[in-house]
């Protein structure tokens, strides 16, 4: 708001007075989301405190019966993840991280062509290559872990590499850190870590380490520029990932018509055949268009609250920032309260991990996220279908026992 940032972003705004205005915008969601998510609390009479630490304490709930359905499935599963993986690289003409040990100088083309130039069908790709195996590795680990069991081991082991493969394959510096994140959490879950000042101390470290190592292996900065304030990764956290909520005001305050739900998925917008718009490409395209132009630009993703600003106007940033903190603050008690399996125990680390990263990444998607709602049906499904097999195996037994009686 100072206007003292000298953020390359920033210098894109031709109106300064969006500044101020993003300025307070930023101000109500850091009031009213932690507010309506502590109303939420309250109506449901959730104590967060010790609700928290007796899900800590409580052990990881098994069945011998029920997990080897469960193993089967997931061996299934996972076989269809690797087939997907596979047919991601038989469909790339030139994969990112290889290109990269190969002294290639267009890894900022063929990181874009990796994502959004993508000819396959990319469904199948997002779903079973990208989404599915660090879900399936967290779940996989928990019951290795806990079994002790060699096929959980060898299960985990496959997808551990498919997960840290598809984690960096494309030079994203975020996603295997998140990947990473996902482990602590679910380590912290099932009681192998505790983490004290000295853990957290050694992973931050570590962490922001091997991120100053990839900026300067990706980008090739100076060191100068890896520690500056406004570049490297300092600026990526506290300016550059802000930055693009200004250029949606702008852009849509100022320079052209909101979207009107143009950004919803496209499994809705089919339906009234409308095209699907990301505002955040929009912005890229009308900020940077000389990027876009040579192909080494994506999108300009921003809290939540860009995308909905660009596609309800400023009603959207305030019945949308009430609605975020409704929402995310039901899946946690509903997470919390559920029974501690190693399914829900990592269904409950994606979400916690992977909630805040849509944060930053629009607002549509929490409205209807199809890849939300499939991985929410597909596990619970598949615990069902363990139970209902159980409890017709425990049913035809005791006739059998009755029988022969």
């Amino acid at each position: 708001m100072l206007n003292i940032d000298e953020h390359y972003m920033l210098t894109r705004l031709h109106n300064d007075d969006y500044r101020e205005i993003g300025f307070y915008w930023i101000c109500y969601i850091m009031i009213f989301m932690p507010l309506t998510m502590l109303l939420v609390t309250r109506l449901f009479g959730f104590n967060a405190h010790g609700e928290f630490h007796n899900y800590l304490k409580k052990k990881v709930s098994l069945s011998a019966k029920k997990d080897r359905d469960i193993f089967i499935l997931m061996t299934t599963l996972s076989l269809i993840c690797f087939l997907a993986v596979v047919y991601m690289i038989f469909i790339l003409d030139k994969i990112p991280i290889v290109e990269l040990f190969r002294g290639a100088s267009n890894l900022d083309e063929l990181r874009i062509n990796a994502g959004r130039g993508f000819e396959g069908n990319i469904v199948f790709r997002n779903i079973f290559a990208l989404g599915l195996p660090p879900v399936l590795s967290l779940i996989a680990y928990i019951y290795a872990i806990k079994t002790k069991s060699l096929p959980w081991w060898l299960l985990f082991l496959m997808l551990f590499g498919m997960s840290i493969f598809v984690s960096v394959y494309d030079l994203q510096k975020a996603p295997i850190f998140f990947y990473v994140l996902m482990f602590i959490l679910v380590n912290i879950y099932i009681g192998k870590l505790t983490l004290n000042f000295r853990w957290i101390s050694v992973i931050g470290v570590f962490g922001f380490s091997f991120l100053l190592v990839m900026y300067k292996v990706i980008g090739n900065m100076s060191l100068l520029n890896l520690l500056s304030y406004n570049t490297g990764p300092i600026g990526r956290m506290i300016l550059s990932q802000i930055s693009p909520f200004f250029l949606h005001l702008e852009l849509f305050g100022d320079k052209i018509d909101p979207l009107m739900g143009k950004s919803l998925p496209n499994i809705i917008l089919n339906l009234y055949d409308i095209e699907h718009v990301r505002s955040a490409r929009l912005v890229m395209e009308v900020y940077y268009p000389e990027k876009v132009e040579a192909g080494i630009a994506g999108v300009l993703n921003t809290i939540f609250a860009g995308e909905a600003f660009a596609n309800f106007g400023y009603a959207g940033i305030v019945l949308g920032t009430l609605y975020i903190g409704l929402f995310v603050q039901i899946i946690y008690i509903s997470f919390i309260r559920l029974p501690k399996n190693p399914i829900l125990i990592s269904l409950f680390v994606y979400f916690t991990v992977n909630i805040p990263r849509v944060l930053v990444g629009g607002f549509t998607d929490f409205i209807f996220n199809s890849y939300w709602i499939l991985l929410f049906f597909l596990f619970v499904g598949i615990l069902i279908l363990s139970r209902f097999k159980q409890e017709i195996h425990k049913y035809y037994s005791e006739v059998y026992m009755n029988q022969k009686s």
